[in-house]
């Protein structure tokens, strides 16, 4: 499998609100530096795993619309939209916020991030 395609495979599975399965993505030494619109948050491993913790308590479904992907070298890079469905309503997708990053990957798991983010 070629990074882009292990990148799309990680965005389309539920990882970003199931630990467990996020777990299997991640390098031991994982960072993320992410730049949102409500400032500058570095994450580790375990940051990022709490993280999906607290989205899994949030809601109940995650999809992310991939609508540019690049790869080159160990790099790849992503522009989506992750939409999600909240525990109170179900039924009604909401658009959560807009990303950019970039992965490093190594050892074939996500190794370095750079990501920005904007609310919907």
């Amino acid at each position: 499998m070629s990074i882009k395609e292990f990148v799309q495979k990680f965005y389309k599975s539920d990882a970003l609100i199931d630990s467990e399965i996020l777990k299997t993505y991640l390098h031991p030494d994982v960072t993320l530096e992410w730049n949102s619109s409500k400032g500058f948050i570095k994450m580790d491993y375990n940051a990022i795993i709490e993280m999906a913790n607290d989205l899994s308590r949030a809601y109940v479904r995650s999809k992310v619309r991939i609508s540019h992907i690049i790869s080159e070298d160990d790099l790849v890079s992503v522009r989506y939209s992750h939409f999600v469905k909240t525990i109170e309503n179900p039924r009604e997708e909401m658009l959560l916020a807009h990303f950019a990053t970039i992965w490093q990957i190594k050892d074939d798991k996500l190794y370095k991030g750079y990501q920005m983010s904007q609310f919907s």
